[in-house]
């Protein structure tokens, strides 16, 4: 297992979907996440998520504490404490996130709304 920042389990990046991994399927679970691979269903993570600039996501709801995402994600987006879109990020979808931060380059199709 590899700490993430801070010590909680919930920071915890505990799975890891490589590069040529494909699942289609439902995801969910406790820690963190990173996805390098592809992912077609729906995705739950009670810690960070991270999906690499050659991950992808195809799912009709993603629920993580945090996210980064690198790569293509087509779905709603969940992320109550932040989602931070680097360059080679393409997103298609709705997002619902307190602190969202978008690098130049990066693509983003939808809409956002601030949690009350």
């Amino acid at each position: 297992m590899a700490k993430m920042n801070g010590n909680t389990s919930d920071r915890v990046l505990n799975t890891i979907i490589g590069p040529g991994c494909q699942i289609k399927g439902d995801l969910s679970l406790d820690g963190g996440l990173r996805i390098d691979g592809t992912v077609e269903g729906n995705v739950k993570a009670g810690g960070p998520m991270t999906v690499g600039s050659e991950g992808k996501i195809i799912a009709p709801k993603i629920d993580v504490r945090s996210a980064t995402i690198g790569g293509y994600v087509e779905g709603d987006i969940t992320a109550p404490e932040k989602l931070h879109l680097e360059p080679s990020a393409h997103i298609v979808g709705n997002i619902i996130t307190k602190v969202l931060v978008i690098e130049e380059g990066a693509k983003f199709q939808g809409n956002s709304k601030i949690p009350e």
